[in-house]
């Protein structure tokens, strides 16, 4: 038989930690210009030349070339958040976690 203890204060510093991280991010998502260069990208993704590439030949990523190689910071983050809810609702990512 599966004995699970829980540990509140535990559970409680965990979340603790995410939501200060949140709001950190956040933080940092306002303070991001309108529109983002190609190595800004690179910077606030944490992503190399190659994965940078990849994202930007995406047809359904948000670019704006009009006046050069943009990236709207706020599609950015919409972006982000469908394709994470799409992982989430076509995987069984989170049980994995």
């Amino acid at each position: 038989m599966l004995n699970v203890q829980f540990d509140a204060e535990a559970l409680r510093q965990i979340i603790r930690e995410e939501i200060q991280e949140a709001v950190i991010d956040t933080q940092k998502a306002r303070e991001l210009p309108p529109l983002l260069t190609r190595k800004e990208l690179m910077e606030l993704l944490h992503i190399g030349q190659t994965k940078t590439s990849e994202l930007l030949a995406r047809s359904d990523f948000p670019v704006f070339r009009e006046a050069g190689l943009l990236i709207p910071t706020d599609l950015l983050f919409k972006w982000i958040e469908k394709n994470t809810k799409w992982v989430e609702e076509n995987s069984n990512y989170l049980s994995v976690i």
